[in-house]
């Protein structure tokens, strides 16, 4: 991992901003999962208090019903008219009646007039028969328990539903109703025994959609119907259930959890705000958030930075080793950078069957150019000779480098012997035209003698025969008189001499 990174530094930066994103995202996931549980565990508080407002109604309407059935057996009894109106109302009403919510309990005729009623209600001489609870018994034989709208009770003036059930006369016509008054209290009383939050709700509905109580309290609702509401509709269609909408009462967000009551046509509804079930959750996943993003950042950061970093030492590196292959005088490639490019150049044309060529240089008469003039002047002189064997050794796989001393070689693969002697031609002219002076030298200049050599591997016996044939052609060089290229072509092993 160490040496890719080395070759490849960005890739740090890379990885470290991935694995960065990948923790984000593994901490927005497991935040997400945070906030799912928290509304499933609100919607399951919910349900407990749906169960806990059907559970207590239920139970409540059963026992009335106990009551109500007693007080139809009673009224349709022969016998109970010949008793007296103290005797007949404790067989007629019984301990139920004396709950704090049922605020009346009576048995009317036929004509919606009161012949009965518990021992702490006055009797009234006003039909009833215009009542809710009354003609919806009177016009049908099956309804069985009714439970009427909310009205204004007559006596009291208070909010009341009735429960009502049939009484009949011996041949089955209608003869009347047994009644309980039960005070809408009694709703409210039980919602506020529960909290749901600042901005939660509670509501008891008709399966109508009249509301009968809410929490928090509004006058304005109770009995308004509220069944044109998208958050009522549905609850219409479904025994149970759970889902979250915007209430049109007050436009805040809710987890709406409702049951219908068994045995009523009730609806109990819980309906916690979203923003307070979420706020705790919502203060954690800030601090979560916001120490997810400082570490993600920083880890990027320091990613970067370490890429950045190695960026730096590769770059740092390949200097070194340029510097290690690259002579400090000339600029030229040293000799080991060449040796290296050589025995390359040569496994590369043994594979692919084409030409090597090597051009050996050396400067004439250098040894007493630094007598005359200096080492100073002299490496002046080297550098000017190198900086013109460079521009004229142009393409890009050929090869210049300062050999040792006064000496230069140059490579030039894929190139037959013909194209090395224009190329070593062209260098020679290039030194004569720089015009050093050299007094000390029969031509006045500063000149190079140049040997040059040609093979196709494995020809000369490898990469170093090829270049002692070069050097070889340069002794024969100096041989003629100095100031001139002299090129062999050599194709087959071993050295040929002079």
């Amino acid at each position: 991992m160490a040496s890719a990174l080395s070759r490849h530094p960005m890739v740090a930066g890379v990885v470290g901003t991935v694995v960065a994103v990948l923790m984000a995202s593994l901490s927005i996931a497991t935040l997400y999962q945070g906030r799912q549980g928290v509304l499933d565990h609100a919607h399951e508080t919910s349900a407990n208090l749906v169960a806990i407002i059907s559970s207590d109604l239920a139970r409540n309407v059963e026992i009335y019903n106990l009551s109500l059935n007693a007080m139809v057996e009673g009224a349709q009894n022969p016998a109970m008219t010949a008793l007296s109106p103290a005797l007949r109302g404790q067989i007629l009403f019984d301990r139920a009646i004396s709950a704090a919510y049922i605020t009346g309990a009576y048995v009317l005729d036929a004509h919606g007039r009161v012949t009965a009623a518990s021992k702490d209600v006055p009797l009234l001489a006003a039909s009833f028969a215009d009542r809710e609870y009354f003609y919806a018994q009177q016009r049908s034989p099956s309804t069985g328990l009714f439970f009427s709208h909310p009205f204004a009770s007559r006596l009291r003036g208070t909010p009341t539903i009735g429960m009502s059930r049939r009484v009949n006369a011996p041949d089955g016509s209608f003869a009347g109703i047994a009644l309980l008054a039960m005070n809408v209290a009694y709703f409210n009383s039980l919602l506020d025994k529960l909290n749901v939050g600042a901005e939660g709700s509670i509501f008891i509905v008709y399966q109508d959609g009249t509301m009968i109580a809410r929490k928090p309290f509004h006058e304005d609702l109770v009995g308004r119907n509220v069944a044109i509401s998208p958050t009522f509709s549905r609850m219409v269609n479904a025994t149970s259930g759970s889902y979250a909408a915007i209430s049109p009462v007050d436009h805040v967000r809710r987890l709406y959890t409702f049951s219908h009551v068994p045995g009523t046509p009730f609806i109990a509804v819980v309906a916690p705000a979203e923003g307070d079930v979420l706020r705790q959750w919502r203060e954690r996943s800030r601090v979560v958030g916001a120490l997810t993003l400082l570490s993600g950042m920083s880890f990027v950061a320091v990613s970067w930075l370490l890429a950045l970093s190695l960026r730096e030492r590769a770059r740092a590196q390949e200097e070194l080793v340029r510097l290690a292959g690259t002579d400090a005088l000339t600029g030229l490639p040293n000799r080991r950078a060449f040796d290296e490019r050589m025995d390359d150049e040569w496994r590369r044309g043994r594979r692919a069957g084409t030409p090597l060529s090597v051009l050996f240089i050396d400067v004439d008469y250098f040894k007493a150019y630094n007598d005359t003039y200096g080492h100073a002047l002299g490496d002046d002189a080297l550098a000017t000779v190198a900086h013109s064997i460079a521009t004229t050794v142009r393409r890009p796989g050929d090869v210049p480098a300062r050999y040792g001393g006064e000496e230069f070689v140059v490579l030039l693969p894929d190139t037959p012997l013909e194209g090395a002697r224009h190329i070593a031609e062209a260098i020679r002219q290039g030194v004569q035209a720089c015009t050093i002076p050299h007094r000390a030298s029969a031509l006045g200049t500063v000149t190079i003698s140049i040997g040059c050599a040609t093979a196709s591997p494995p020809g000369l016996g490898g990469a170093y025969g090829l270049l002692a044939a070069a050097d070889q052609q340069l002794y024969k060089a100096k041989a003629a008189g100095r100031d001139c290229v002299r090129p062999l072509a050599h194709a087959a092993a071993p050295v040929v001499s002079g």
